[in-house]
C-alpha cells in the first residue's frame, strides 16, 4: 500500500514512481467512462475531433498513431453507430472530413463527466495538502504539454 504523499516532509517521488502513478490514474480514468461502450481508441478519436474540429481521415490516423486503414475502419464503426460523419471538404473537394455528430458530443461529453467524477472520488480521498498538491499540479502539466506541442 501506498503511503501518503504528503508524510514525511512530501518526499519527492522518483520518475519512475510519477511513471507508475500515471498509467494507474490513466487506466483506472479510462475505465470509469462507459457511456457509449466505446473502446479507447474510439474514445480517442472523437475526443480529438471534438477538441480540434473536422480533420481529414489521413490527418486523424496520423495524429492518433494509428495506420489510414485502421482509422478508416474505426471512422466506419463511428459512423454506424451516429457518433461522426463525412463530409466534403470545402477547401478541396475531393476531400472528405470527419467531424463528431450532436449524437458523439452527447457521448463525448458524458463520457468526460463520468471520468471527471472518477477523479473527483479519488481527489476527495486525499488529505487536504495531497489535494492541493494534485489540484496545482495537473494543470502545471497540462500547460507543459500544450507549451510543448505549441514549439514544435
Amino acid at each position: 500500500m501506498h503511503k501518503r504523499v504528503m508524510e514525511n516532509g512530501g518526499a519527492e517521488a522518483s520518475p519512475e514512481d510519477l511513471i507508475i502513478a500515471v498509467e494507474q490514474l490513466v487506466r483506472y480514468v479510462r475505465r470509469s467512462a462507459t457511456a457509449g461502450g466505446l473502446s479507447t481508441a474510439a474514445s480517442s478519436a472523437l475526443s480529438r475531433l471534438n477538441r480540434e474540429g473536422p480533420q481529414r481521415l489521413t490527418d486523424l490516423a496520423r495524429a492518433e498513431g494509428v495506420s489510414q486503414p485502421n482509422m478508416t475502419q474505426l471512422v466506419t464503426r463511428l459512423e454506424r453507430a451516429a457518433l461522426v460523419r463525412r463530409t466534403a471538404d470545402s477547401r478541396d473537394g475531393r476531400g472528405v472530413l470527419v467531424e463528431v455528430t450532436d449524437t458523439g458530443m452527447d457521448v463525448f461529453r458524458r463520457r468526460r463527466a463520468e471520468r471527471a467524477e472518477a477523479l473527483a472520488e479519488l481527489v476527495d480521498e486525499l488529505t487536504e495538502p495531497e489535494r492541493r498538491a494534485v489540484r496545482l499540479a495537473l494543470p502545471a502539466l497540462a500547460r507543459a504539454i500544450e507549451d510543448r506541442a505549441a514549439r514544435r
